[in-house]
């Protein structure tokens, strides 16, 4: 099969949160493998403060991170995605537009960092959001991508997907 580089494009509602952190992560851990997206069905056009902050905080490139609508990956300009990942379970029940190459999809369910609450509640629910998407994203790095076929590579997908995003523990500490 090659070398194959997959272009993963990262969806939830508001593309302000968890696809922004998500598309951080494969974009500083992806070394040329992997390119990630973000968007969102109902984007809030822009990135939430406390996920700014924390990746900031972490020494993650953020300038060019912003809240953009779905759309943008539905025009025939657009980058071609190989896989799509859904992050929210309320944009997975959405009717999601007919994505371009018709790429593998997959159900990554995090919960949503932006609640409401005192500063502290919401420092720890970014931090638990960020450590289960590192923990997928570390699964993801790990696969052969060059040797999986499109049916393993959905599988993993979705195998990942199932997993609780963390590694057994409760450990929000961001240690990178």
């Amino acid at each position: 099969m090659g070398k194959r580089r997959l272009n993963v494009l990262f969806l939830c509602t508001g593309n302000s949160a968890r696809s922004i952190l998500a598309e951080a992560l494969v974009n500083r851990s992806g070394r040329g493998r992997i390119k990630a997206f973000s968007a969102g069905s109902d984007p809030k056009g822009f990135v939430h403060p406390a996920a700014l902050q924390l990746l900031q905080r972490l020494r993650f490139d953020t300038a060019r991170l912003r809240s953009k609508s779905w759309d943008e990956f539905t025009t025939v300009d657009a980058p071609a995605m190989d896989a799509v990942i859904t992050l929210g379970d309320s944009a997975e029940a959405e009717s999601c537009p007919v994505w371009p190459g018709h790429p593998l999809t997959a159900l990554w369910s995090t919960e949503d960092p932006a609640i409401e609450g005192t500063p502290d509640e919401a420092t720890q629910a970014f931090a638990h959001a960020f450590q289960s998407l590192r923990a997928r994203v570390s699964q993801l790095m790990g696969l052969p991508l060059a040797r999986l076929s499109d049916d393993e590579l959905l599988r993993n997908l979705r195998e990942i997907g199932a997993s609780s995003g963390t590694n057994g523990g409760s450990d929000v500490r961001l240690s990178l």
